[in-house]
């Protein structure tokens, strides 16, 4: 045997080592498998001795896609923003929202409240006199007409906005015309008292501060969802709580106002007081008015309310404010605690002719 053939046997491994080499690169190549493709089962990856595996159910998620520089809320707000108004009154500045292209613009009552003439700027910078046509203070809804036709219109959504969906403010907060701030929508029929009656809001962490009163508060299609018209604020000044009276019930007293009809309220035809029994707050009955829809419905004293067509009532303030959010003539859904039972009574609103719900 040469020299050359010693040292190549030398280099080989006997026959056992090579066998145990080959398998057991095998088996990390099978262990690296393993843990790149996690068990479907959810498992730790070791074989049962009997298994049972089901398809998962398949989930549709759409997520929300954007076009490469597409920015929602700079178009939102160049839809609304020639349709908001800045309003100057001996009181005070405020804003509005223009109705109809005939020259009708929508505001808060209370930023027109003592006054007859307004001045209207546009957001061209156009300044005209306006004249408050009527107000509606239960709602907080004015209607202001100016000698102008042409005008931009903003379109009205009424239908009920969606809880955590884009909200979009619009106005003249301290004066500063066209400015426009950005949240979501808080919550829906709630509860407001802050203004000349307890009434059902829509409220906002959008920034509102004073002067945005009667803007627009507008959502991702820059379509108008409330009128704005009061926060709520330790301060003064915004504290991410707004609150704006939804289109719907804008709309409907502004066609009020503009038709030259009496300005009514529902009327269900009870008072009462905020108790809470049994662990569920409502507003207990304590007087029903003679002829009036709660008595032909067959509401009891001592009926506690706790909700009204599907909207949770926890006092009396809810009730005054749910009420307001109906018109005279509507059948409602009331739903009560009788005996510790509960049970749906349809009531057929009135007329409010007095400070009652």
């Amino acid at each position: 045997m040469t020299e050359e053939q010693n040292a190549r046997e030398k280099r080989q491994l006997p026959g056992w080592l090579s066998a145990i080499l080959f398998f057991g690169v095998v088996a990390l190549i099978v262990a690296g498998i393993m843990l790149v493709y996690p068990d479907p089962s959810g498992g730790s990856g070791a074989a049962a001795e009997t298994t049972t595996t089901t398809e998962p159910e398949s989930i549709d998620v759409t997520a929300p896609t954007y076009a490469p520089g597409e920015e929602p809320i700079a178009e939102a707000a160049a839809v609304i923003l020639p349709s908001v108004v800045h309003i100057q009154t001996t009181g005070g500045v405020g804003s509005g929202v223009i109705y109809d292209s005939e020259g009708l613009i929508v505001t808060a009552a209370h930023v027109v409240d003592g006054s007859d003439t307004v001045r209207v700027r546009f957001s061209d910078g156009e300044q005209v006199e306006g004249t408050v046509i009527g107000r509606a203070e239960q709602v907080d809804i004015a209607v202001i007409e100016v000698d102008r036709t042409g005008l931009p219109a903003a379109t009205f959504n009424t239908n009920k906005p969606r809880v955590g969906q884009t909200a979009i403010a619009v106005g003249s907060p301290w004066g500063l015309e066209s400015t426009v701030t950005a949240g979501i929508i808080s919550a829906v029929d709630q509860t407001n008292c802050a203004v000349n009656t307890c009434a059902s809001m829509v409220q906002t962490d959008a920034a509102i501060n004073p002067g945005n009163s009667g803007g627009a508060l507008v959502d991702r299609a820059g379509q108008v969802v409330g009128i704005n018209v009061s926060i709520f604020s330790t301060s003064g000044a915004n504290d991410g709580v707004g609150f704006a009276v939804p289109s719907d019930i804008a709309v409907t007293y502004a066609n009020g106002i503009i038709s030259g009809e009496p300005i009514e309220t529902a009327f269900l035809g009870v008072q009462a007081e905020n108790v809470n029994t049994e662990g569920q707050a409502g507003a207990q009955i304590t007087v029903i008015v003679d002829d009036s829809g709660a008595e032909a419905a067959g509401l009891e004293m001592g009926d506690v309310i706790v909700g009204l067509d599907g909207v949770p009532v926890r006092g009396w303030d809810d009730l005054v404010a749910q009420i307001r959010s109906h018109q005279p003539n509507e059948t409602v859904d009331v739903l009560i605690v009788r005996d510790g039972e509960e049970q749906t009574i349809q009531v057929t609103l009135g007329v409010n002719t007095e400070d009652l719900s």
